[in-house]
């Protein structure tokens, strides 16, 4: 892999998510030049989007779907970025449908779509964060194929826990992720149609609820994830581990502010990372040790896994009723 786009995806990493930056450098030297290309071109492509008016988006959407078919038809590329993805897509057998399924999400951002229902929502985080999980699983190798399903489980649960943190600022930008029937069920729905205003006031207490509840459903989806560690290497479960703390933590830290969508953006510093950093290194060298016998070392996955494949989560009665079990708080 050419120096020059390392080093410009390991300045993305370490500009755009810190979190990130912190897990890939527990990971093995090649697995970690890889994991940072996938995130640049990830981020490319969610800038690419993100930065644009509605116009301009779906050009550049246009323009993130011919790139897609110039790296899996082997096309010389220009830009360091789309060459090194090429590379590990070729090197680790990425199907298509993941980057194309987290280009559909960013679609969804740029048609700023509303999400009626939980499922909706629960669609939404497979393309933008499940895939990426999948991607992730070429990246590292598995012990075995199910560890497949529990990645795309951690990426929803990481996605929810950002979409948990960042209701006040998505509202800025004229977005709302809280699905409509959870909203419905604490009597205010109505700041659905509300696009473009200032955040009401009197909705803070009324949306925490709701906040509250994805975070349960979070944390449903973030304990399949774990099932899915003790089937990577031990450095990959480390850094895995670390990043999956780190938001979890997050979402904690959003409970502490009462789940209120303007009391400010939610962090975890960085002494407490590596805290965490350390327990999760802790944990994962012992899982080592108690999980593996009768498993091979990691492999590619062999199947294509969709979102139908992975969602909803099984023994759905705790995601479900986790969406009313805070509704006596509204």
């Amino acid at each position: 892999m050419k120096p020059a786009a390392l080093a410009t995806s390991r300045k993305i990493i370490a500009v755009h998510s810190k979190s990130f930056a912190l897990s890939s450098r527990l990971l093995p030297p090649l697995a970690r030049d890889r994991a940072v290309v996938v995130y640049a071109w990830c981020r490319r492509a969610d800038d690419a989007v993100d930065l644009m008016t509605t116009g301009d988006s779906h050009a550049a959407l246009h323009s993130l779907r011919s790139e897609l078919d110039a790296i899996y038809a082997g096309s010389p590329l220009q830009d360091p970025i789309l060459e090194a993805f090429q590379q590990v897509v070729g090197e680790r057998g990425i199907p298509r449908l993941y980057p194309d399924e987290l280009i559909a999400g960013l679609a969804m951002d740029a048609d700023g779509r509303r999400y009626d229902t939980l499922p909706q929502l629960l669609h939404y985080c497979y393309r933008v964060a499940g895939t990426v999980g999948l991607m992730m699983c070429h990246v590292l190798g598995v012990r075995d194929e199910v560890a497949t399903r529990h990645a795309v489980h951690l990426g929803v649960a990481m996605q929810l826990t950002n979409i948990c943190r960042d209701v006040g600022e998505d509202w800025q930008r004229r977005r709302l992720y809280l699905p409509v029937e959870m909203l419905r069920q604490h009597d205010c729905a109505w700041i659905a149609d509300l696009g473009g205003q200032p955040f009401p006031a009197r909705a803070r207490t009324a949306v925490a609820p709701v906040i509250a509840a994805l975070l349960a459903i979070a944390d449903d989806y973030y304990r399949s994830g774990d099932a899915g560690l003790p089937l990577l290497d031990w450095r990959s479960s480390v850094a895995i581990r670390t990043a999956r703390q780190v938001y979890s933590h997050i979402g904690a830290r959003v409970r502490a502010q009462a789940c209120d969508p303007l009391a400010g953006r939610a962090f975890v510093p960085t002494a407490a990372k590596l805290v965490l950093a350390g327990r999760a290194a802790a944990a994962s060298v012992r899982l080592a040790f108690e999980s593996r016998r009768g498993l091979g070392s990691p492999v590619v996955p062999r199947r294509v896994v969709h979102a139908d494949d992975v969602l909803p989560l099984t023994g759905e009665a705790s995601v479900s009723s986790a969406i009313y079990s805070h509704r006596s708080s509204s």
